[in-house]
């Protein structure tokens, strides 16, 4: 069963024509979503991500950063 922040997260996944970091969603959830958190968001992502119904990439050194996209963006 889905929760409020994974359907939430997929849905601005989903509509990006571009790869959006974990804080541009971020951002973007905390206009409709109370209680997100960046570690519930990014463990949230990456359930999507294991599950197929989004890609995502590690970018960078050190802490680095992840970088999301839908499933079928680059066909």
């Amino acid at each position: 069963m889905e929760d409020e922040i994974t359907k939430a997260a997929l849905t601005v996944v989903s509509a990006s024509e571009e790869p959006l970091e974990t804080k541009e969603i971020e951002s973007n959830l905390r206009k409709t979503v109370a209680d997100v958190t960046r570690t519930k968001l990014f463990y949230r992502l990456n359930n999507l991500r294991g599950e197929g119904k989004i890609k995502g990439k590690f970018l960078g050194p050190g802490k680095g950063v992840w970088v999301w996209w839908k499933k079928d963006a680059f066909r």
